[in-house]
């Protein structure tokens, strides 16, 4: 369907940018029913809403006139929560306005406000800017709003949450009365609502571009990982997807620091977006992006929100999302426009409850596999070498005669050989990575599991799982080490990536502990073995160990079972003959007197002192009256 008629300077620029058919969004609030009402309209990220209350407010300030007149006091406010978005908006819509003379600034936060103020004297028929920053301006009389025709709340649910309601309460009430508000938002909170009420007059409702309509070209797929391989698996990805731009989610600064320093190690170019960059480093990070001299991002949410990178073709959750909005949010940074784009999920095996809740909430069925292994990026490798465009490309004259000079000296083999070896330097090496096994219908989500019914009614938790012909492994630490199943388990499940209905039978001997894994998690836990651990401070190192030929002998007793107390065995005593001894009297020995010299002290005991002679032993307290 084409675009509904339109001013012709508008309906030129969206034909120079290939817009041919409009999006649900940009359909609905041009329909005849929404002109010159005020509009609520949920409506995702990416779904075309710039564009599209461009176009609804375009004849509200340009009438039936093609092009705009003498700039002066501006006719049009949008406000965005973040600076980048805002900037995005204003890159939206001085295009889209180019043709018909519009002049449009920014105002934001990171910017000299001095050059905004003087933008503003010399005149605008819009202005685009941040919540801070606008009620700045206005308390400095240095933006006039008396002849604001329509005014854009872009983002309105992220603005709340940001705390910017105060500021939007006070823009909006500097604003005349006769003026047409439109109000976009992700979602419809009370809040939203509550502002929409109180700052709209008889406004028309629209619920479009919804989840799955916004996220339909972006292809989710979710990867089971070992928790400590997260890092390797977001390597092999960024590998095997090879794409334009990508971004890595995750939930700290600290994550991101971590993550960025691994990428650029491994010779990735990597910029880093989170909550401690100052605006400058924030500005290189993105123009990097732009250009070309860096394809991935590692960001944090807050940190990420408003950025719009077009070439964006990859986003990979290494931290799972808090919860399904989060989820679609982050995702749909990719597949804007009619471009397709990819959503992985790194699921470790203990948060795969988590995921699959999260999945089901989302309205989502991603595809489920394990990582990408070292051996299928080495295969997808060769093919891109050998469809490579530099095979395609027309050969010079001097290419020609230094491919003769190679010819001359060396065999076709060695020459295409060492082009193999230069296409190899040229890419980071995949990793080793193993699969945990474990797979998405297993085990139902716990909503739809079955419960025990015990005799008392009430269901109770999910038997654990006990593996028949399970593997054992076996542990350096007993019952002599204070061994015991409540930090024994963790400690397991943690260092084998499982969870804890993976875990059998636990039997603690005096200096060892035996243990039991289900056979479908056997092989990913060994895998996880081998993998070296450093230990705490004050720790001692554990050493994991498979035990081969089933269950573990009974040649000790592990404590707590039956049948471990030894019987009383009765020692036999023999009673010895008395053996008198002949008594052996010693003669008497007499010692002479010795005579001591008078002030001898004796041994052993202090000396007398004279000063300590005469002192009374206790004192008299005065009375309270003295």
């Amino acid at each position: 369907m084409p675009f509904p008629a339109t001013i012709p300077s508008l309906a030129r620029a969206l034909a120079a940018r290939d817009y041919h058919e409009p999006t649900p969004v940009q359909l609905a609030v041009l329909d005849e029913a929404t002109q010159a009402r005020d509009l609520l309209v949920s409506a995702q990220t990416g779904s075309g809403k710039t564009v599209a209350f461009g176009l609804a407010i375009a004849p509200t300030l340009m009438g039936e006139a093609e092009h705009f007149g003498a700039a002066g006091a501006p006719l049009a406010l949008i406000v965005a929560p973040t600076r980048e978005l805002a900037l995005q908006v204003h890159r939206e819509l001085t295009w889209l306005f180019g043709d018909a003379r519009g002049r449009i600034i920014s105002c934001v936060g990171g910017m000299e406000p001095r050059r905004e103020r003087m933008m503003l004297q010399q005149g605008a028929h819009i202005v685009v800017g941040t919540p801070g920053r606008l009620r700045d301006h206005i308390e400095r009389k240095a933006l006039n709003l008396s002849a604001i025709r329509a005014v854009v709340l872009d983002e309105a649910d992220e603005m709340l949450d940001l705390g910017f309601r105060e500021d939007l309460e006070e823009i909006l009430k500097a604003m005349p009365e006769e003026k047409r508000t439109l109000l976009f938002s992700a979602t419809l909170p009370k809040g939203i609502v509550s502002l929409a009420r109180d700052f709209q007059k008889d406004a028309m409702r629209l619920n479009v571009g919804g989840g799955e309509q916004a996220h339909a070209d972006i292809d989710y797929r979710a990867v089971r990982v070992l928790p400590h391989e997260i890092e390797h698996a977001a390597v092999n990805l960024l590998r095997f997807h090879d794409p334009e731009c990508a971004i890595i989610f995750l939930n700290t600064r600290e994550a991101v620091r971590h993550m960025q320093s691994a990428l650029m190690e491994r010779g990735f170019n990597a910029v880093a977006l989170s909550g401690e960059l100052s605006q400058n480093e924030r500005n290189h990070a993105l123009q990097a992006l732009r250009d070309g001299r860096a394809r991935i991002c590692v960001a944090t949410d807050v940190a990420a929100r408003g950025i719009d990178l077009p070439n964006l073709n990859l986003v990979i959750h290494a931290d799972l999302p808090h919860d399904a909005e989060v989820l679609k949010h982050r995702s749909g940074r990719t597949g804007r426009a009619g471009r397709k784009g990819i959503a992985v999920l790194l699921v470790p095996v203990s948060r795969r409850r988590k995921a699959e809740r999260m999945l089901v909430d989302a309205g989502l069925s991603p595809e489920w596999s394990g990582p990408p292994s070292a051996e299928d990026i080495r295969k997808l490798d060769q093919q891109r070498l050998l469809q490579d465009e530099i095979f395609k490309e027309e050969t010079s004259e001097e290419d020609l005669a230094l491919a003769r000079a190679l010819l001359e000296g060396r065999s076709a083999e060695d020459i295409a050989s060492a082009l193999v070896r230069l296409h190899r330097l040229q890419l980071p090496a995949p990793e080793e990575v193993s699969d945990p096994g474990f797979r998405a219908d297993m085990r139902p989500a716990r909503s739809d599991r079955p419960m025990r019914e015990p005799t008392g009614g009430a269901p109770s938790a999910p038997m654990r799982h006990r593996g028949d012909g399970g593997v054992w492994f076996h542990i350096n630490i007993g019952r002599r080490a204070s061994a015991d199943p409540k930090w024994l388990l963790p400690v397991i499940c943690k260092r084998g990536g499982v969870s804890r209905e993976a875990i059998g039978s636990i039997r603690i001997f005096d200096n060892e502990t035996k243990f039991e894994v289900s056979a479908d998690f056997a092989e990913s836990f060994a895998q996880a073995m081998k993998a070296p651990v450093k230990p705490r401070k004050g720790e001692a190192e554990l050493f994991f160990t498979r035990l081969d030929g089933g269950a573990p002998g009974r040649e000790e007793k592990p404590r707590f079972e039956k049948g471990d107390k030894k019987p009383f065995e009765k020692k036999s005593f023999e009673k010895k003959p008395f053996e008198k001894k002949p008594f052996e009297k010693k003669p008497f020995e007499k010692k002479p007197f010795e005579k001591k010299a008078f002030g001898d002290k004796p041994a052993g005991k202090p000396p007398f002192k004279d000063k300590d002679k005469g002192k009374p032993k206790f004192k008299k307290k005065p009375n309270k009256e003295g």
